[in-house]
């Protein structure tokens, strides 16, 4: 594997069927799946590590966004990862930034009403890298479902010719969704957060029972998160999976998103609600049955 810094050196030893996997770094089995689905489905597999400084708010944890190249590029290169495009930010920013990308209407709600401009720096940072890595398929959590939502609707917008691919949320064994900033909580505050996936499975549950209505799947959701002392859940939303649109029932694919806060740290999970034949099935994700490899140098 080679680890490059600019995009023609990307493009360079790229060859046949590229797939990309876009990351912030401290990687963990979630990033670590669409690196496997990538080396499944194509002939070069390049994998980014750039912390977007445009993404993140003022008040935010840009300074302290856990990082290790050394780690990250050990486990990509185990997956056989061909290229491991790392740039400093003079590269992908190298002067006064004048043009941004604003994705409307499905960013207006949920996270881009809680974090002003976060999706417009996830916009323009992944236009970038798919301007300049020409990727042919492109790999991205379900975790981040709007985020999920915004990618391919720039891509469908700006004619990007890559085939924009979702993956299953991969959790830890109890359930807890991954998140590199996992490793900002401590003992209590992780058994609390525990809460926050038993409201998603049980929201599942209900799916699979015949409920349909957006207001009691919400409830359901966050029940438990909002039951538990130390966390506070911001919104729980059933929204269109193609628009993020806001939903009244369960009548189109979905998918159920809720954030909560614990203690400082704001969390995400969903599920997902496809429509397989004449059934409403929740994709709840996959369970580590091991330790993340999120705590092996924490």
């Amino acid at each position: 594997m080679k680890i490059v810094e600019s995009f023609k050196a990307a493009r360079d030893l790229a060859a046949g069927c590229v797939g990309f996997v876009p990351t912030m770094g401290y990687l963990h089995e979630g990033h670590l799946s669409l690196v496997e689905a990538a080396r499944r489905e194509c002939d070069t597999v390049t994998v980014s590590l750039f912390v977007n400084p445009l993404q993140f708010g003022p008040n935010e944890d840009l300074a302290s966004y856990p990082r290790d190249l050394d780690r990250d590029a050990a486990l990509v290169a185990d997956l056989g990862a061909d290229v491991l495009f790392a740039p400093p930010v003079e590269v992908m920013y190298p002067g006064e930034i004048l043009t941004t990308v604003t994705v409307a209407q499905v960013t207006e709600r949920m996270e881009g009403a809680r974090r002003p401009g976060h999706f417009d720096g996830v916009a323009t940072v992944v236009a970038k890298l798919f301007a300049g890595i020409q990727p042919d398929r492109s790999y991205f959590g379900r975790k981040d479902a709007q985020q999920l939502v915004t990618v391919r609707r720039m891509a469908a917008d700006l004619s990007f010719p890559t085939i924009i691919v979702g993956s299953p949320i991969v959790r830890e064994a109890d359930g807890l969704a991954l998140s590199s900033r996992n490793v900002y909580l401590d003992t209590a505050q992780r058994d609390a957060a525990r809460s926050i996936s038993t409201g998603m499975f049980a929201a599942a549950e209900a799916v699979m029972a015949g409920e349909r209505s957006a207001t009691e799947l919400e409830r359901i959701a966050s029940a438990s998160a909002n039951a538990e002392a130390g966390i506070d859940v911001e919104y729980a939303a059933l929204s269109d999976q193609d628009t993020a649109a806001p939903l009244d029932r369960l009548d189109r694919p979905a998918f159920l998103a809720m954030t909560a806060k614990v203690g400082s740290t704001r969390l995400l999970d969903n599920i997902h609600i496809d429509r397989l034949d004449d059934r409403w099935v929740p994709d709840v994700g996959v369970r580590l049955d091991k330790t993340s490899t999120l705590y092996k140098e924490a």
